[in-house]
C-alpha cells in the first residue's frame, strides 16, 4: 500500500506547481507561501481528527517532536525558495532542479538511515542526474526573466527538499503519520508568516487578486494530499524509494506546464525527461 500512496503524493505534488504558479503571477510568493500554509494546516488537522489519532498526541516522545520541527523548518526553507524560483523561473526549468534532491536524499538515506544503495538505484541516480542536466540545459522560452537568480532558489529547495525527507523519515516512525503531519505544517505555518513580517510583505495581502487566492488554496490543498500520502508511504517504506516516486510528479508537471502554459519541452529536455523517470522506475527494482 506505501506504493500507492507514494504514487498519489506524485500525482498531488505535480498539480501543486502548477496551481502555485497560477497564484502567484502578481502576488509574492512568500506571501502566497503564507496564505497556502494556513489551507494545509486545516486540511492536516481534519485528517487527523477523521482518523482519531489526535488522543495520541500525548505519547509522542520529545525526539519525534524535535524532528518533526526540524523537518518542517527544512520544508518551510524549501517552498520559500521554491516558489520563489516559480515565479522567477519557468516551471519546467525550476521543476526538474527541484526533483534533483532525489539523488541527494538517496546518499543521505544511505548514510544516515542505513538503506542500501544497489546496482539498479546506483544506475538510476546517474540517470537522474543526467536527466536533471539537460532538462536544466534547455533552451529558454521568451517568457523567463534574464536573471539567473531562479536557479539559486531552486538549487535551494531542492537541498532543503533533501533534509525535508530524511527528518520526516525519522519524526514520522514514532507517530500517526497524518497527526505527524499536521505537527509539522504547524512549524512551516510560524516560519513562512515570520519570513512575511520580516521582510514587511504583510502589506501586501490587501492586493492579492481573487483569482490568485483561489489558485492558492487550491495549491494548498493539493500539497496537504500530496503530505498525507507521502508521509504515510515514509511512515511504511524505505525513503530512497519513496522518494524517487514521489518525484515522478515531473511527468505531471510538464504536462500541465505544457497545457496551461505553453511551455514546451525542447529533444534534449525531452530525452532528460526520460532519463529522469528511467531513473526513478529503477530504484523500485
Amino acid at each position: 500500500m506505501w506504493i500507492l500512496f507514494a504514487f498519489g503524493s506524485a500525482l498531488f505534488a505535480g498539480l501543486t506547481s502548477i496551481l502555485a504558479k497560477c497564484g502567484i503571477r502578481k502576488t509574492d510568493s512568500t506571501v502566497a507561501t503564507a496564505i497556502r500554509t494556513i489551507v494545509v494546516l486545516l486540511f492536516s488537522w481534519l485528517m487527523v481528527f477523521v482518523v482519531d489519532s489526535q488522543g495520541t498526541i500525548r505519547d509522542i516522545s520529545g525526539k519525534t517532536l524535535l524532528f518533526l520541527a526540524l523537518s518542517g523548518l527544512a520544508t518551510g526553507a524549501s517552498w520559500l525558495c521554491y516558489f520563489r524560483a516559480l515565479q522567477l523561473g519557468d516551471v519546467n526549468k525550476v521543476v526538474p532542479i527541484d526533483k534533483s534532491s532525489t539523488v541527494l536524499t538517496i546518499l543521505l538515506a544511505a548514510i544516515f538511515l542505513q538503506e542500501g544503495v544497489s546496482l539498479p538505484k546506483g544506475i538510476g541516480i546517474v540517470l537522474i542526474a543526467a536527466g536533471t542536466f539537460l532538462m536544466i540545459e534547455k533552451k529558454e522560452s521568451s517568457g523567463e526573466t534574464k536573471s539567473a537568480a531562479w536557479l539559486w532558489y531552486a538549487l535551494g529547495s531542492a537541498i532543503f527538499a533533501s533534509l525535508t525527507a530524511i527528518l520526516g523519515k525519522v519524526g514520522i516512525s514514532g507517530v500517526e503519520s497524518n497527526l505527524g503531519t499536521a505537527i509539522r505544517t504547524g512549524v512551516v505555518l510560524v516560519m513562512s508568516w515570520v519570513m512575511v513580517f520580516v521582510t514587511g510583505k504583510q502589506e501586501e495581502l490587501k492586493a492579492i487578486p481573487r483569482n490568485e487566492l483561489g489558485f492558492i488554496c487550491l495549491s494548498g490543498l493539493a500539497t496537504g494530499g500530496s503530505w498525507l500520502c507521502y508521509y504515510k508511504a515514509l511512515q511504511d517504506g524505505p525513503a530512497s524509494v519513496v522518494v524517487p516516486i514521489d518525484k515522478l510528479s515531473i511527468l505531471v508537471t510538464v504536462l500541465f506546464s505544457y497545457l496551461v502554459f505553453h511551455e514546451k519541452l525542447t529533444a534534449k529536455s525531452g530525452l532528460g525527461l526520460a532519463g529522469i523517470v528511467a531513473g526513478t522506475l529503477l530504484m523500485l527494482v
